[in-house]
């Protein structure tokens, strides 16, 4: 790395300040102990110095990926030259409302209707038509924990089918129609109502749906659970003008996305093993749903902090940068937090709550002090690091962490980037609500430090 100094003695205020931030910005020094830029060296006992280096990174498929009742339904199928063929299926239970009003035995039904509460659209080629279909399970949704692994059998037949062209839109209600011998006999069940007295009747009748995508499609899309997102019946009685409509929807209703994942004969192919770290190479990235993390290597930090004494850093940046181009129609994950791990390639969770714990914003404490007056991690601020189109990167300052862990209050460890927030206050993990990817070749993974030394 080339070292740079250079003394501002002769510029008044606020533009010396200024030309040693632009030389700052474009200098870094190899010793940073010793070679720098210092202000005013010979009346000034502070000199400011500028470093860099990087982080290296290994990909990891998450383990345990839990994406049961996630408030999102994700069906989709995306190839990519790094990750492979992914596809994403949507399992629900449908519910109905045991106190609405039935039709009658007289009543005469007109159509029925699938509706989709389209919330996200990601994909290629969104000005040509993207098909999709919904099937009937053949065995049911279980009170139990499902994970982006899991499926369920389906009929080989689908109940509905449709093809949409979404161009510019990204958020709207779909309907289309249900096949008319499914249609009437789910009437006909709710119409009776002999052999559909509760809940758990008409889920042993219809035990949910599976939503999937064309191969053909190149796009994923997700919808809101709830109530418009279900079938819709239709039906009228004689001497109507208007007809009436009984709702069967996904809320509240268990639901989860299952995952498959082909990555053979791509840079993620040897990435065989859940919960273990890989070296693919020269580029990684991340994949919402599919569960696809970074585990950052710290230790670089170590190396760094070992060479100073009498320091305070005034501004560090973790920065990924030159995040690689996707193609038209696809976004780049939104988001992610950095997750403190270990050799396990988890989160590292608090004893109190269990809850994990993150790298926290700067200007927060970085510690707590627990009722034996001993320090333990918080995770009232979990740091986030959004994605800049502008600059095409994700930045997150890390300036008190580092002040933390220089002074020895925290202890170094591994990080895992993670595209969204996990503990037991909030259900809102955006990592399982999409297929969201980035990739980024490693050497734009960067620290960058500006700190202070005293003589």
């Amino acid at each position: 790395m080339t070292s740079f100094s250079a003394s501002i003695t002769t510029l008044p205020g606020k533009l010396a300040v200024s030309a040693f931030i632009s030389i700052l910005l474009i200098s870094s020094c190899s010793d940073p102990a010793s070679v720098g830029l210092e202000l005013a060296p010979g009346n000034n006992q502070i000199g400011v110095f500028y470093r860099e280096f990087n982080l290296d990174a290994r990909m990891v498929l998450v383990d345990s990926f839990n994406t049961t009742n996630s408030s999102v339904l994700l069906t989709g199928y995306e190839v990519d030259d790094f990750f492979g063929k992914t596809e994403v299926t949507a399992y629900s239970r449908m519910t109905i409302d045991i106190g609405a009003v039935r039709p009658r035995n007289d009543a005469i039904f007109d159509s029925a209707l699938f509706k989709f509460d389209v919330v996200s659209v990601n994909g290629t080629n969104l000005d040509q038509p993207k098909k999709f279909s919904v099937y009937q399970l053949s065995e049911p949704i279980l009170d139990t924990l499902y994970f982006n692994f899991d499926e369920l059998s389906f009929a080989p037949t689908p109940i509905a089918e449709l093809s949409f062209t979404f161009g510019d839109i990204r958020d709207t209600t779909i309907s289309f129609r249900a096949k008319n011998d499914f249609a009437v006999g789910v009437f006909s069940k709710i119409q009776n109502g002999r052999e559909i007295q509760s809940l758990f009747d008409f889920r042993r009748f219809w035990q949910g749906i599976a939503i999937k995508s064309d191969p053909a499609n190149n796009a994923t899309i997700g919808m809101n659970v709830g109530r418009d997102t279900g079938m819709d019946l239709y039906y009228h009685y004689l001497g109507d003008t208007v007809a009436s409509r009984y709702r069967i929807t996904t809320f509240p209703a268990r639901s989860f996305n299952g995952i498959k994942s082909d990555r053979s004969a791509t840079p993620t192919a040897s990435i065989v093993q859940r919960g273990r770290d890989y070296d693919v190479g020269p580029i990684v990235g991340m994949k919402g749903t599919l569960g696809m993390s970074l585990k950052i290597d710290t230790s670089p930090f170590d190396a760094f902090l070992d060479t100073l004494s009498g320091v305070v850093f005034n501004q560090v940046i973790f920065e990924i940068d030159e995040v690689r181009a996707l193609p038209t129609g696809q976004n780049n994950l939104p988001l992610f937090y950095t997750y403190f791990t270990d050799q396990s390639n988890k989160f590292i969770r608090r004893r109190l709550d269990n809850n994990p714990v993150t790298l926290q914003l700067t200007k927060q404490p970085q510690f707590d002090l627990d009722a034996s007056g001993n320090k333990v991690l918080p995770d009232r601020a979990p740091a986030v690091s959004n994605y800049v189109a502008r600059t095409n990167q994700y930045s997150l300052d890390i300036t008190s962490y580092l002040n933390a862990l220089y002074r020895g209050d925290i202890a170094r460890t591994d990080w895992l980037l993670y595209g969204g927030l996990v503990n037991r206050s909030s259900f809102i993990d955006d990592f399982r609500m999409s297929l969201r990817q980035f990739t980024v070749n490693k050497d734009k993974i960067k620290v960058k430090v500006i700190y202070s030394k005293s003589r």
